[in-house]
């Protein structure tokens, strides 16, 4: 396996969520990833699928259904995440199993960390 951390101004992954949890942006590049959605990718592995980002929602931002082919991770930093299974607030942790299918709304969420 050969993990990288895109765009990252040093050499280590942990940099990046250190920095976010001291209050300050991640020393990674933002890209949108949908509307009212934007993602930093903190490490990430093509050829086995890993991956751990960043994203920062918007208030009301949706992510449209969609279905997770790995284990999904999240830890929500701040503000809060909801789908049909219920809501995931600020300093919580929820995974799901592979294949779950869910569409994902931020009524108030700012940043979440996600693995898959």
């Amino acid at each position: 396996m050969t993990a990288t951390t895109p765009s990252l101004r040093t050499r280590t992954s942990w940099a990046a969520g250190l920095a976010l949890c001291r209050g300050r942006e991640p020393a990674v590049e933002s890209q949108p990833h949908c509307p009212g959605i934007d993602m930093k990718v903190l490490l990430e592995d093509a050829e086995s699928g890993l991956l751990t980002a960043l994203f920062r929602w918007q208030p009301g931002a949706e992510l449209v259904l969609h279905e997770h082919v790995e284990v999904e991770q999240t830890f929500v930093l701040e503000g809060s995440l909801v789908d049909d299974e219920g809501e995931v607030r600020a300093g919580n942790y929820v995974w799901r199993p592979k294949g779950n299918r869910h569409v994902a709304r931020s009524p108030g969420a700012r940043w979440c960390c996600r693995c898959s």
